[in-house]
C-alpha cells in the first residue's frame, strides 16, 4: 500500500511541483519539511527511475533560491522592526547575530547558513534588512542553493543505491540517514559561524 503510494507519486506530474513548494514554504517555516521532500525524491530518483535526479535537484535549487531571496527582499522593503514578531527579544538576538557574522564573512555566512534551518531565515533576513547589495546576495545565495539541493538529493540517491528493500526502506532510511546527518553538519556549521546559532522563535 505504501509502496504503491510512493510509485504513483514518483510517476506524478505533482511531484516536481509540489517538491517546489515544500522547499519554498521552507525558506520561511522550517516546520516544513523540505529537506525531506528533496532527499525522498531522491531516494525515489534512483529505486523507480522517476523523477530525474537532475530535474529534482534543479527544481530543488531554484525554489531554495526563490524563498531566500523572498526572505532577503523582506528585510530589504520592510525592516527587521515592522511587525511584532519582529521586535521580540529572541527575534531581535537572532538578527543581531547574524549582523556580526555577515559583516565578519558575508559570503560564507550566507553559504554555510543555507544548511542550518534557523540560521537561513535570520541570515537572509538580515542581509536584506542592512542592505547588502543584491548581485553579491544573489550569486552566493545562488552557489549555495545549488550546493544545498545537490547534497540533500544526492544523499538519498546514494542511500536507495546501497540500501535494498525497495522504494520504502530507501525513503525511510535515507530520511532518517539525512535527518542525522543535516543535524551534525548544522552543529559543526554553526561553531564554524563563531558561536551556537541563533536563538530559536
Amino acid at each position: 500500500m505504501v509502496e504503491d503510494l510512493l510509485i504513483e507519486v514518483a510517476r506524478s506530474a505533482w511531484a516536481l511541483p509540489l517538491l517546489f513548494a515544500l522547499v519554498l514554504g521552507d525558506a520561511f517555516l522550517v516546520v516544513i519539511p523540505g529537506e525531506a521532500a528533496v532527499t525522498a525524491l531522491g531516494a525515489l530518483a534512483v529505486s523507480q527511475g522517476e523523477p530525474p535526479l537532475a530535474a529534482i535537484v534543479l527544481v530543488a535549487a531554484a525554489a531554495a533560491l526563490t524563498g531566500d531571496a523572498v526572505c532577503y527582499l523582506v528585510g530589504r522593503t520592510i525592516g527587521l522592526q515592522r511587525w511584532r514578531w519582529m521586535r521580540a527579544p529572541r527575534a531581535q538576538a537572532a538578527f543581531s547575530w547574524a549582523r556580526v557574522r555577515l559583516e565578519q564573512r558575508a559570503a560564507l555566512v550566507l553559504f554555510t547558513a543555507r544548511f542550518i534551518p534557523f540560521a537561513r531565515i535570520a541570515v537572509n533576513l538580515t542581509a536584506g534588512g542592512t542592505r547588502l547589495p543584491a548581485p553579491r546576495y544573489l550569486a552566493v545565495a545562488g552557489l549555495a542553493a545549488l550546493a544545498w539541493a545537490l547534497y540533500q538529493a544526492l544523499v538519498g540517491a546514494a542511500v536507495a543505491a546501497l540500501v535494498p528493500g525497495g522504494p520504502v526502506v530507501a525513503v525511510v532510511v535515507s530520511v532518517v540517514f539525512a535527518v542525522g546527518l543535516g543535524l551534525a553538519i548544522d552543529a559543526v556549521l554553526a561553531r564554524r559561524l563563531g558561536a551556537a546559532r541563533p536563538p530559536r522563535g
